[in-house]
């Protein structure tokens, strides 16, 4: 079971939505995929063991997927109520 839950807020280049949909979907550190209205187009749950482990995964995989544009994380803290 990963030690950190990270949410990461993805801008998406709307032409490739369903191109970063699918590649996301193949990440092993992907728990939870959404696309959202608002702000920005879809938010991930990933899991990772420790923060060097989420340096690679947000800066090798998921910032390489043609039609990411930039990404927010915010790192859960504490589980209040939910899956963990």
């Amino acid at each position: 079971m990963p030690q950190l839950l990270i949410f990461v807020n993805i801008f998406v280049e709307q032409p490739e939505m369903d191109r970063v949909v699918a590649a996301l979907s193949k990440l092993e550190n992907v728990v939870d995929l959404y696309e959202v209205t608002g702000e920005f187009d879809i938010v991930i749950l990933i899991g990772v063991d420790d923060l060097n482990e989420f340096g690679d995964v947000l800066h090798d995989k998921i910032m390489r997927i043609k039609g990411v544009r930039s990404t927010v994380s915010s790192i859960v803290l504490k589980v209040q109520k939910g899956q963990r």
